[in-house]
């Protein structure tokens, strides 16, 4: 498969149409390489869980395209999440309580669930054709090691997804999200740094 660094007009036609159709795409994030689906489609996340071999109850993150999709997806936002989603250096997941409207198993069992909104023109640009979150997980099986390039990718992952998004296979390699757990009276727990 031929993977380019910048293509000159990528057609995002083809993905949104897998997406709607609740198939699984491969495709590089504002981090890692990351399995997607339409995340308010429980039928395509249980895809995602099985291929990964993961336990349904290890909730997975969302990706949003801005502050407003956000608010559509979870009922309660503390102001300091707008504050750390607004100055973080680095991409930053934020657990939030009381998500709505997403695939009743990509949250978590106490109600809550991941977010993230990239900063990445290809994830915004998607993001925005799609007009829905979509999950973000490693592109890697449940318990090994999430791969920090496209090279990475076993062979099972890249075969059970509907479709791999032809960009960035050979631009330099990324790192995991930082993630924080932030409760709705603003107490905070940093997960992942």
């Amino acid at each position: 498969m031929s993977i380019s660094k910048k293509p000159k007009h990528f057609d995002y036609k083809p993905v949104i149409e897998v997406l709607r159709a609740g198939g699984l795409i491969l495709y590089p994030t504002d981090t890692i390489w990351g399995i997607g689906c339409d995340a308010t489609n429980a039928e395509a996340v249980q895809k995602v869980y099985e291929l990964k071999r993961r336990e349904e109850s290890k909730a997975l993150v969302c990706l949003v395209q801005s502050e407003v999709q956000l608010e559509r997806y979870c009922q309660a936002i503390p102001d300091v999440a707008y504050d750390i989603y607004q100055y973080a250096e680095k991409p930053t997941t934020l657990i939030l309580d009381q998500a709505k409207g997403i695939a009743p198993n990509a949250i978590a069992e106490d109600g809550s669930c991941a977010f993230r909104i990239p900063k990445d023109d290809f994830c915004q640009k998607l993001l925005q054709q799609f007009k829905k979150p979509l999950i973000a997980t490693s592109a890697n099986i449940s318990g090994q090691p999430s791969p920090i390039g496209f090279k990475e990718i076993h062979t099972e992952i890249l075969e059970g997804v509907s479709y791999v998004v032809p960009l960035r296979g050979n631009t330099s390699e990324n790192k995991p999200s930082t993630i924080i757990k932030i409760a709705f009276d603003c107490t905070m727990n940093i997960i992942r740094a």
